[in-house]
């Protein structure tokens, strides 16, 4: 207040020109806008992934006798089932309590016991974990691709945790498995603009709610992949979180490739010919996740790859496009910009077409595969549950850079880009995979 106020007592007392008073209030209105639009550096203070009880588990043998059981799948649809559960990558994997129920109870009840249960525990956890009082949450943000209630998931944690009325809710739905990587950028960006504020992200998705009791086999795959899971995480731009946070949040960067018609309807919920709903996964998924993820790199690479890497990629593209050379197009060396990679760990091949194209070795797809093999396809929050598998391995130090990326229906490509601002206790509670990190990692099925 003093800045303001002194040139203009001085102007009254008559002890400044008026030429030093203009230069004096020029610089206070230039320091001022300075201040309101500089960019806010954004924190992770922390995260957390709900883990199941044991009542949840099953192995892909039970699920096999449970699809038996239901007597809704042809002879076809189960041989192919059993096929899709034997490459699929996943282990023993967490169901909710309406698919262990003869036959599966999936109405609205039903799925909104599913994500309250989800959801409430992961926030239950992160409160736990960050001692964050629920009224100083000024944004809050919850993505659930199928599963879209009135009133909304979002409102559902406002009322449950008596949220503040003037809090900015916002509530994602139909944007598939990238739609946690959204929700961050959309976090980053209001945190932009509303000083000392925690904004608090949920990721989940609805298993009952997806499930499909048909025969079409593109829409079978659905049931196999995805399980139960869910994330709740903490971002703040207040100064004062700076030494207690875990990760600075240093890009997003994000692709749509909607305009391309394969890829549009590459992950499509629609109805089969006996009217029963269901997500079809076509086999254009993984091409177009390709394509995606080539996109996206081209507008990444300049922010992450260091000059030399720049160079190289550019030198090439010159080759091929100018000089008209047959030569293969040059993958950038990303391992030289990150140390970790979280990728969405939508199914086996995804995993191995990204290791294959990236470059990657098995020590940095770890982390995704075992998510995929411990839990499944938990769509926006399989890239926590994967950070959580680095942490507790005790991989994460200080000045580490982390990528996520993250594919979706649309079809979308996005990555967020992290740099880590202490070293992780693996031992620190409330990670889903303290209790038996030692096992891991094990040979996929």
């Amino acid at each position: 207040m003093s800045l303001f106020l002194t040139p203009l007592l001085a102007l009254f007392s008559g002890h400044l020109s008026s030429t030093a008073i203009f230069c004096s209030m020029l610089f206070i209105l230039l320091a001022k806008f300075y201040y309101m639009t500089r960019r806010r550096r954004v924190f992770l203070v922390d995260f957390a992934c709900y883990k199941p009880g044991d009542a949840y588990i099953g192995s892909p043998e039970v699920l096999m006798q449970c699809a038996k059981l239901l007597g809704v799948f042809s002879e076809e649809s189960l041989a192919f089932i059993k096929k899709i559960l034997e490459k699929s990558g996943i282990g023993q994997s967490y169901l909710p309590e309406s698919f262990w129920k003869m036959p599966p109870n999936t109405c609205m009840a039903e799925a909104t016991k599913e994500t309250e249960m989800v959801v409430f525990g992961a926030i239950d956890d992160l409160l736990t974990k960050t001692g964050v009082v629920v009224k100083d949450i000024g944004i809050l943000i919850v993505n659930c691709s199928v599963f879209n209630p009135t009133p909304s998931l979002a409102a559902t944690v406002v009322n449950r945790y008596k949220l503040r009325s003037n809090i900015l809710s916002y509530n994602l739905g139909g944007m598939g498995c990238s739609a946690g990587i959204i929700s961050i950028d959309l976090a980053k960006t209001l945190l932009q603009v509303h000083p000392n504020c925690y904004a608090l992200v949920i990721s989940t998705e609805n298993v009952t709610h997806g499930w499909y009791s048909g025969n079409t086999r593109s829409m079978l795959v659905s049931n196999c992949l995805f399980r139960m899971g869910g994330a709740a995480i903490l971002l703040s731009n207040r100064v004062s979180d700076h030494c207690s946070s875990k990760y600075e949040l240093i890009h997003t960067v994000r692709t749509h490739k909607g305009s391309d018609d394969h890829g549009y309807t590459c992950a499509y919920q629609e109805e089969d010919d006996n009217g029963r709903v269901g997500v079809r996964l076509s086999k254009d998924l993984a091409a177009a996740a390709g394509d995606a993820l080539k996109t996206n790199i081209v507008t990444l690479a300049p922010l992450v790859l260091p000059v030399s890497e720049q160079l190289a990629f550019f030198a090439n593209l010159v080759r091929r496009k100018v000089l008209k050379m047959k030569i293969k197009p040059y993958t950038p060396n990303f391992k030289l910009a990150f140390e970790h990679f979280c990728i969405h760990a939508g199914g086996r091949a995804i995993l191995d077409n990204i290791q294959k194209n990236l470059e990657l070795t098995d020590w940095h797809m770890e982390p995704s595969r075992m998510a995929l093999y411990k839990f499944g396809n938990t769509s926006s929050s399989s890239l926590w549950y994967e950070l959580a598998y680095s942490e507790a391995k005790g991989r994460i130090k200080k000045g580490d850079r982390l990528w996520q990326i993250a594919f979706g229906s649309g079809f979308k490509c996005n990555s967020g880009i992290w740099r880590a601002l202490r070293n992780i206790d693996p031992a620190i509670k409330g990670n889903p995979w303290t209790a038996e990190i030692d096992k891991f990692p094990v040979q996929e099925p």
